[in-house]
């Protein structure tokens, strides 16, 4: 199978080393010259996933129609805030029979669109119905090294959803399918929202209960502003919703959990930003989550604080002091995965 994953950040690189342990031929796009210099010359991605040798079907290239022409499964691995600005330069060089991932994890802010629907905008209609996602807790240095880890896929049309199931599917790598494409898609956004949380409980060193409680409860505003846009409950208790909260909240490997352990131990999300490499994606996805909290009708307390830590300045400790003394309320209205 001839694939292409346009991306060489840490997942699309990890993803290129699946693909090219399955036997496929992969185009691994890099858009930083400086980046393909460093993988041509060590077949490492240095910058990105230290450690990881790149198989020799793994070809980088800097030329996105090259990486693109004929190609049968076309993986997008970019960040949430470029997906679109690529996907348009790509539209002409794909192939009507590709099929299309998404593996990034956002919301395109502050249009509030998840990044399905981007690439729906910028490609041709022909290959709408050929859109996937995967979301999971796939951290690309588990991945990449062959560690046991899965994944769910989704698509508004069921045939292209067990394609990208086959196709991706190793020994290593278990892939399941889930017909509820919004609810995959919100789940892998929204807990990177919650994972900065988690990271700020932490740096405050309020403990154990403290964070498990977060989580939970944040959880809980993850389902209701998915059932409030038409997700199914149930989806945000599978891979893409609890297992990927827990991956990420918890993981060492968690860019978002450390960016929260930062605010929490008292430094600016300016400074934090400025030192960061890689894309933080839960720091955009919370100022569109609260505006699509605000637009639904939607009580999301967890996240109005995140919000406010981050681009409003407010001190943590005082965050969670607050969040602790809200009026009191029952549980079970809010943990039902009924629907």
């Amino acid at each position: 199978m001839e694939a292409a994953v346009i991306g060489a950040g840490g997942w699309g690189t990890a993803l290129a080393v699946l693909l090219a342990g399955k036997g496929c031929r992969v185009s691994l796009w890099v858009r930083s010259r400086d980046v393909y210099k460093k993988i041509i010359l060590k077949r490492v991605n240095e910058d990105y996933l230290p450690g990881v040798k790149l198989r020799e079907g793994i070809r980088p290239t800097v030329d996105l129609e090259e990486a693109l022409r004929g190609k049968e499964l076309v993986i997008f691995a970019v960040p949430s805030h470029g997906l679109r600005s690529v996907a348009a330069a790509a539209a002409p060089f794909l192939s009507p029979r590709a099929v299309i991932v998404n593996a990034a994890k956002g919301l395109e802010d502050p249009r509030l669109l998840r990044l399905s629907q981007v690439l729906q905008e910028e490609l041709p209609e022909e290959l709408h119905g050929r859109i996937a996602v995967i979301s999971g807790p796939n951290h690309a240095e588990e991945v990449s090294r062959g560690l046991p880890s899965a994944t769910v896929a989704a698509a508004q049309v069921p045939e292209t959803a067990l394609l990208v199931q086959e196709r991706l599917m190793t020994p290593y790598f278990r892939v399941y399918t889930n017909p509820d494409l919004m609810g995959v898609e919100l789940g892998g956004a929204l807990k990177n929202v919650i994972a900065i949380g988690a990271g700020i409980v932490e740096g405050l060193g309020l403990g154990d209960n403290a964070k498990a409680a977060l989580v939970t409860r944040g959880l809980a505003e993850m389902i209701r502003l998915g059932r409030a846009m038409g997700a199914r409950a149930r989806t945000f208790a599978g891979l893409a919703g609890l297992g990927d909260l827990y991956a990420t909240c918890s993981s060492p490997h968690s860019r978002n959990r450390a960016v929260g352990c930062k605010l929490g131990q008292g430094m600016r999300l300016g400074e934090i930003i400025a030192g960061m490499r890689t894309v933080a994606e839960g720091v955009n996805t919370t100022r569109a989550a609260a505006e699509l909290s605000r637009k639904a009708g939607v009580e999301m307390p967890i996240t109005a604080e995140i919000y406010r830590i981050l681009f409003e300045g407010k001190e943590p400790r005082k965050a969670a002091e607050e969040l602790m003394q809200r009026e009191k309320k029952a549980e079970s209205e809010d943990i039902a995965f009924e629907q």
